[in-house]
């Protein structure tokens, strides 16, 4: 079987919403730089590359355009929900492995679509990110100190890939956000993290806030 390429957008039933990414299957045949060019030509914030694995269902490997990463989220939901259609899947488990070891898929079929769910592998966090590194990202997004959500530290966390999470008051406007890319690229090669997550927690309609919340999430990726 020829490779396939498939544009995917995660996260959504609707077109041109949610959150795209390639997703390239079968790519066995194709090799490193191959799959580096694919990503770059695509222009996706993620391109998923399916291959065989002698120790799982599935092996994934993921490209930014201009560098492999151990994981991503909406990449994995769009090659899974591919790889479904393609072979026609009922309801299972699927085991993948990647660069961030091995994760467990959830496939739910309803009607001729598909449901995909990810177990998130264990969450770590690095130390808070204080002073003039702290200073920057907030400066970055043009935001002030006051804007930040007190109690809650501004840290890179992960479950496979890393992102700095940023935790912002209610009241800011999240959508609004304007961020000095350039900024957030120098600070991006400083800290070793390619992602910047600001966040709100509201509270849920029903329930408290602690024990049901929100999250609103802007995500920009340093290619």
């Amino acid at each position: 079987m020829k490779p396939q390429v498939y544009h995917v957008d995660a996260f959504t039933s609707q077109p041109f919403r949610g959150n795209s990414a390639g997703v390239v299957f079968p790519a066995d045949n194709l090799s490193e730089a191959q799959m580096q060019l694919i990503a770059r030509e695509l222009g996706h914030s993620e391109t998923a590359f399916l291959l065989h694995s002698d120790d799982s269902d599935v092996r994934i490997r993921y490209f930014t355009p201009t560098v492999e990463v151990p994981i991503c989220g909406h990449a994995t939901v769009a090659a899974h929900y591919v790889r479904a259609k393609v072979l026609g899947l009922g309801n299972c488990t699927i085991w993948q492995t990647s660069l961030a070891g091995k994760h467990r898929v959830t496939i739910e079929k309803h009607n001729d679509d598909y449901r995909i769910s990810l177990e998130q592998g264990t969450p770590g966090f690095e130390l808070p990110l204080e002073g003039e590194v702290r200073a920057a990202i907030i400066n970055a997004l043009h935001l002030t100190e006051d804007d930040i959500l007190p109690g809650l530290p501004i840290q890179v966390a992960t479950t496979g890939h890393s992102k700095v999470m940023i935790p912002l008051k209610p009241e800011v406007d999240i959508d609004a956000l304007s961020p000095d890319l350039n900024a957030l690229t120098a600070i991006s090669k400083q800290i070793g993290c390619n992602g910047f997550f600001p966040f709100q927690i509201r509270p849920g309609k029903t329930k408290p806030m602690v024990a049901c919340s929100r999250l609103r999430l802007v995500l920009w990726k340093i290619r």
